[in-house]
């Protein structure tokens, strides 16, 4: 059991691009939370977790990674609802079934069933594994707003029970995805990660300006390659061949995507000086890429830039 205390500062990055898989548990029971969710307690996934990053900007989001077979976790997860929604609206809990969600559980490091962590300002919080008694899940609550407060993540949702019933027509409806972006969308959505490369590079060709596109078909790309592998067959491949090219691409990947943005760039840009031209070219291009998906005004992307500029002149 981990030490149920918020770390004292944030660390990592949760990145939901790994296609890292394991495999699949029997046991389809209906989640743990209330039905239909509502703004402060709501099921996640893999695919809808963005919009829980997002929110824990305003809000500290409380992240149940829990099983259907696991009784313990289901337990604990309606122990939570009940804790969170005591607060108000402070925090917000979302519930992540680990067999549905390979990716969370790659991003978060879970090693077991349930594990509570936490996202604030984009960054996770490791808070605790196992069931805890409800006095000690408060007393981390309760540290985890004051982590949150230091980081100026100070915001409250409401209930649906309080929320203006009119909202809802008086708030803009956000624009449709152009429709080339919408088709890649949906095949991201399915599986389908050479559709929406494809997707994307139409919308390229179209508009070579189209930055949401040359990121959509970085981030497309990382997802195809990694799709079908697992975390163990990518890291012994590495561990075994230090001087494996395509070995230590797909662990850079593998890194990337699980938050580990400065080993994965520390990763290519190591093995550089000693490559010949071809791999020189192919690594630079992976670089290139990967810093779309991380985003192209990152620090860590402008500190990698200048060091691949320095290798290459």
């Amino acid at each position: 059991m981990t030490d149920p205390t918020p770390h004292a500062a944030l660390r990592g990055a949760v990145d939901l691009s790994s296609l890292v898989q394991r495999p699949p548990q029997s046991g389809t029971g209906a989640p743990p939370v209330s039905p239909g969710g509502d703004e402060i307690v709501f099921q996640t996934d893999d695919a809808g977790f963005g919009a829980a990053l997002e929110l824990s900007k305003t809000v500290p989001v409380v992240v149940a990674v829990w099983a259907s077979w696991s009784e313990p976790s289901t337990g604990l997860v309606e122990t939570l609802e009940r804790l969170v929604r005591a607060r108000g609206g402070r925090l917000v809990l979302a519930a992540a079934d680990a067999d549905r969600s390979p990716q969370l559980v790659q991003a978060f490091q879970v090693q077991s069933v349930p594990t509570v962590v936490a996202v604030v300002a984009g960054q996770p919080v490791p808070l605790f594994a196992g069931v805890q008694p409800d006095e000690v899940i408060d007393q981390v609550f309760d540290q985890l707003l004051e982590l949150a407060s230091q980081h100026g993540v100070t915001g409250q949702v409401a209930a649906a029970a309080d929320a203006d019933p009119d909202a809802a027509e008086q708030a803009p409806a956000e624009p449709p995805l152009p429709p080339l972006h919408q088709e890649a969308y949906d095949a991201i959505e399915r599986g389908d990660f050479a559709a929406a490369a494809s997707a994307y590079k139409t919308a390229i060709a179209q508009d070579p300006r189209d930055q949401m596109a040359v990121a959509g078909l970085a981030q497309a790309n990382l997802l195809g390659r990694l799709n079908g592998k697992t975390l163990d067959s990518i890291r012994n491949a590495a561990a075994a061949g230090p001087d494996d090219l395509q070995a230590q691409l797909d662990v850079a990947d593998l890194d990337l995507s699980g938050g580990h943005v400065e080993d994965a760039f520390d990763r290519l840009l190591t093995m550089f000086p000693k490559l010949d031209a071809d791999q020189k070219k192919l690594v630079r291009e992976r670089l290139v890429e990967l810093f779309e998906v991380v985003g192209t005004d990152d620090a860590r992307v402008a500190v990698a830039r200048r060091r691949l500029t320095n290798l290459l002149f």
